[in-house]
């Protein structure tokens, strides 16, 4: 593991994180301005003259309510009283940190925070409906990147470049925000996210093993095989040959070189191949590259049969075979992790980097797709968009700046990944991340098509070419 200590050293941990925050309420009465207030609004004042006269602070007696739409409970706004509202707390002093930054906004900005869960359906509708009539329910949207990409592409989101000062952290060192790339290069930033260790981490999917099972076949950790070069597509398949198995020797197999779901195994073998399917306005799931990373999944199901087959009647357990050791090679991650951590596993748990492919590259190859997630977004419509992204980037900065503060737990994360081993190659692979927009055009695709051998790579490829570039000329239009 040198390697991956010698990358956090070099401080490949920096990251992004989201943002937690809810929507909705009226304004309520201004409360007497105090000094302190007076004096923070001039403050901002004096700063806003300075980037060209637009108005940070709220002016009028009664504070403008910012309203933040999302989908599930967030924590901290003006409508709480105590940080008990949450029913979540575990640490009192960082809860009162996150609680505590709520009147400092208030009062510096002159505004309400209030959050409302508008439900999964619900904040896609308010999206479509309300911005395209001009009046967005809602000042801020929490999106998922699989319906907030196509409403950025399509005019439903503020370009940040257009409302801030380009001396704004959001365009320099990103301490609070970083920008969420949505395969434009024009410079635009429409979607932004929160900036914490935690982001480095979320969304990684490791290769895993059972170590009992390499142990047993004799073969080596695949993390030193990375750290020599030798961690190939070739010696992956070597692996999965050797470590599928008929061990009471009736003809059937019993234990599975290979198993998990197809959308996590796509993800990563093009990444590993250096490719991508949609990551820019032209369709590459036609390219040479791509049938590579096709070809090798037929050739696992349908040829060397060291996959298991896939469950097409129960989804969660192709990810899940693992904890019963029916197979010896699976994709995980810190949530499927924590989500069998009453299993019981009578075995120790190796994550590595994905294998290189024959068109991949160890020094330039990806690892961690940054097209899914939650990010943030200011509708079209929205008045006065640089008051509302400079009081919830305050919001944001609970911290103060100080990172050591932001970024001190993870105890959820390390105890996912069990091992120090396996905690670095999460950071390491959370430190290098790849945009396709694939998993996220909403096309209806039949993968176990692959899987079952009812359709070879090149079928799959001619089948689907044109309907991946239909959906991003619908994006891109």
């Amino acid at each position: 593991m040198k390697l991956y200590k010698k990358l956090l050293a070099l401080g490949l941990c920096a990251a992004m994180t989201l943002g937690v925050v809810a929507c909705g309420g009226s304004a309520e009465p201004a409360a007497t301005e105090t000094t302190e207030t007076a004096e923070a609004t001039t403050e901002a004042a004096t700063e806003t003259e300075a980037v060209g006269g637009s108005t940070l602070v709220h002016e009028g007696s009664e504070p403008r309510t910012i309203r933040i739409g999302t989908w599930y409970d967030h924590y901290y706004d003006s409508t709480h009283t105590d940080i008990h509202d949450d029913p979540s707390v575990a640490d009192e002093e960082l809860a009162q940190a996150h609680f505590d930054v709520v009147k400092e906004v208030e009062e510096k900005y002159n505004v309400k925070l209030e959050f409302v869960n508008l439900t999964w359906t619900g904040i896609q509708e308010s999206i479509n409906t309300s911005i395209l009539a001009g009046q967005p329910d809602c000042d801020i949207y929490e999106v998922d990147l699989s319906f907030g990409i196509p409403a950025a592409l399509n005019g439903y989101a503020i370009n940040l470049k257009d409302i801030l000062p380009a001396e704004n952290d959001l365009f320099n060192e990103q301490m609070i925000f970083s920008q969420v790339n949505i395969g434009r290069d024009d410079g635009s930033v429409y979607l932004f996210q929160g900036n914490s260790a935690e982001m480095l981490l979320a969304n990684t999917y490791m290769l895993a093993f059972n170590k009992q099972m390499l142990d047993e076949a004799g073969l080596e950790d695949p993390n030193a095989l990375y750290e020599r070069g030798e961690w190939t597509w070739d010696k992956w398949r070597e692996y999965m040959l050797t470590l599928t198995q008929d061990t009471d020797g009736d003809g059937v197999t019993d234990i599975y070189g290979y198993g998990s779901r197809w959308d996590f195994l796509v993800y990563n073998l093009t990444m590993s191949n250096g490719t991508t399917i949609a990551s820019s306005e032209t369709e590459n799931l036609s390219s040479p590259e791509v049938a590579e990373c096709l070809d090798f999944i037929y050739n696992m199901y349908n040829v060397d049969k060291v996959a298991k087959p896939w469950n097409a009647e129960d989804f969660d357990s192709n990810m899940n075979s693992y904890v019963n050791g029916e197979v010896a090679c699976w994709i995980d991650a810190a949530w499927i992790s924590s989500s069998n951590n009453n299993a019981g596993l009578a075995f120790d748990v190796i994550w590595c980097p994905w294998p290189i492919g024959p068109s991949g590259n160890v020094d330039t190859n990806n690892f961690k797709n940054v097209s899914s997630g939650n990010a943030w977004m200011i509708p079209s419509g929205t008045e006065n968009p640089e008051l509302v992204y400079s009081a919830f980037a305050d919001w944001q900065n609970w911290y103060h700046g100080d990172t050591d503060l932001r970024d001190g737990d993870l105890t959820w994360w390390e105890d996912c990944a069990v091992t120090e081993e396996n905690y670095a190659v999460m950071e390491y692979m959370g430190a290098r991340g790849e945009f396709d927009l694939w998993n996220a055009l909403g096309l209806e695709w039949d993968w176990s098509a692959i899987l079952t051998g009812d359709m070879t790579a090149a079928q799959f490829q001619e089948t689907y070419k044109q309907n991946v570039q239909d959906a991003l000329d619908g994006f891109y239009k």
